[in-house]
């Protein structure tokens, strides 16, 4: 089993800075992926931003160029830096670990970005 704990939302302006992290404990392979997904009210959950172990990333369309995604693999964590942010972020982020061939999923942070 895994858990992830996730923090960093909040309300912000358009235009403003956000970091989110998450942080993963219990049976945790050394090969795994992380990131995050999003989801709004009446939206299917998205990719917002996902890092395997090794290092390589892919992003949604729509973050990519505003959103940054890291990892530290000593400490199971996972950042993303969210830069001008807009209206349409407005969502409730949640970590994502794809490990041992399953996927765990945090209870999720509410980012709220105002116009």
């Amino acid at each position: 089993q895994v858990q992830l704990v996730e923090s960093g939302g909040d309300l912000v302006q358009a235009g403003g800075s956000l970091r989110l992290s998450c942080a993963a404990s219990g049976s945790i392979f050394s090969i795994n992926a992380m990131g995050w997904y999003r989801q709004a009210p009446g939206k299917q959950r998205e990719l917002v931003a996902r890092m395997t172990s090794a290092g390589s990333t892919n992003y949604g369309d729509s973050v990519k160029g505003r959103f940054t995604i890291s990892r530290d693999n000593a400490k199971n964590t996972v950042y993303l830096q969210m830069n001008s942010l807009k209206p349409e972020d407005t969502a409730l982020y949640y970590c994502n670990m794809f490990n041992r061939g399953y996927n765990y999923w945090g209870q999720g942070t509410q980012v709220t970005v105002s116009s």
